[in-house]
């Protein structure tokens, strides 16, 4: 089964835009025959912003910034007896400064156009300014109202997907480094691939907090919450901060691995003992980190139980095989490296911070 994806809300935030400015028109132009009417339409059409909180903040920036230029030009026109070559030399440079002010954000680029609309028309009587503000103002409201009442966008797509793809892309890792661990000789190039992999799974948690805030963003003073029955609730920070360490841990794992193939003097190999051991410590990671539900509903009583079974033994075996880890430690007999010690220490935070995905969904 298919799930809509940004297509479609790239479509529906256009075709809600080009409606915005139709309707803005029809009453401003067609209606209304305002003087300035195609103030209006063009504020509205770019006003259906991504988030209605955004569209809210994109209308107090842009009408800020066009008051601003517009008694700009107007008093550089007094000023200059109507001269509209010597009143763009006064007025541009300070409106095209003003554009690059922070706090107006991309919308400091309507100060110098809304001068420049005002010197080329060379309207700028009290009653030109004031319908110039008033048709600004028509077109702002409309497109705040559009974008907040037609399909209001709410953006938890990318929260979803990354929080399932995180369990899925650690497990297949670990797995991996299960695998590649057993083999003899150990390949060095392989782990640095590894350690690759690693990396990206730390990007993928910088991902979904931006992503986090991005549907955060879309839930304020966004009525969809209320109007659409579709729209999902967004899921809890509290599995992104428990996934940010999962993901760190196993990084500092896998390069403490990849560190153990390289000539360092402060590194030795493992006892021989050691890598049969970390494989099934990795394995059974593995499979914990691929029987983690993303808050997923269980489809069913007998589903939740067998999944909850699942993970509590696959914590078992980890922590069993971390155990037989952490006794080569202990072991006379058994040559102990700075890189044993390293995988013990990494390995029991990493089972640390997995121990949470073993519980049940309601105890989660």
């Amino acid at each position: 089964m298919t799930t809509p994806g940004p297509e479609r809300d790239t479509t529906v935030q256009s075709l809600k835009a080009a409606g915005a400015g139709v309707l803005a028109w029809a009453l401003a132009g067609w209606w209304w025959s305002a003087p300035m009417a195609l103030l209006a339409p063009w504020t509205a059409l770019f006003l259906v912003q991504s988030t209605v909180y955004r569209s809210l903040r994109s209308a107090m920036q842009q009408f800020a910034v066009v008051v601003v230029g517009t008694l700009l030009a107007a008093g550089a026109a007094v000023l200059t007896g109507n001269n509209s070559l010597a009143a763009m030399a006064i007025v541009l440079p300070v409106t095209v400064l003003l554009s690059t002010y922070a706090r107006f954000g991309t919308q400091g680029m309507y100060a110098p156009t809304a001068a420049l609309f005002v010197l080329a028309y060379g309207t700028y009587s009290a009653f030109d300014i004031l319908h110039r503000l008033f048709e600004t103002l028509l077109g702002a409201l409309i497109g705040i109202a559009v974008n907040a009442l037609i399909l209001p966008p709410v953006h938890g797509r990318d929260v979803r997907h990354l929080r399932d793809r995180l369990p899925k892309e650690s497990a297949e890792l670990l797995h991996a480094v299960a695998d590649g661990i057993e083999e003899d000789p150990f390949d060095p190039k392989k782990a640095e691939g590894w350690y690759d992999r690693a990396q990206r799974l730390t990007d993928l948690v910088t991902n979904l907090r931006t992503a986090r805030r991005w549907t955060d963003e879309s839930y304020r003073f966004n009525p969809g919450r209320k109007l659409r029955r579709s729209v999902p609730t967004p899921p809890s920070p509290d599995w992104d901060f428990t996934w940010d360490r999962i993901t760190e841990h196993i990084r500092t794992t896998v390069r403490t691995l990849a560190e153990t193939g390289e000539d360092r003097p402060s590194l030795a190999d493992l006892p021989e003992e050691a890598p049969g051991i970390l494989a099934e410590l990795l394995r059974a990671a593995g499979d914990l980190c691929a029987l983690d539900e993303s808050g997923a509903a269980p489809t069913g009583p007998r589903d939740a139980s067998e999944t909850a079974s699942e993970r509590h033994s696959a914590l078992r075996r980890a922590k069993e095989a971390h155990e037989r880890l952490t006794g080569l430690l202990k072991d006379p007999d058994t040559a102990t490296t700075p890189a044993l010690g390293g995988l013990a220490a990494d390995t029991q935070r990493l089972l640390s911070d997995l121990t949470p995905v073993a519980g049940s969904p309601q105890e989660r």
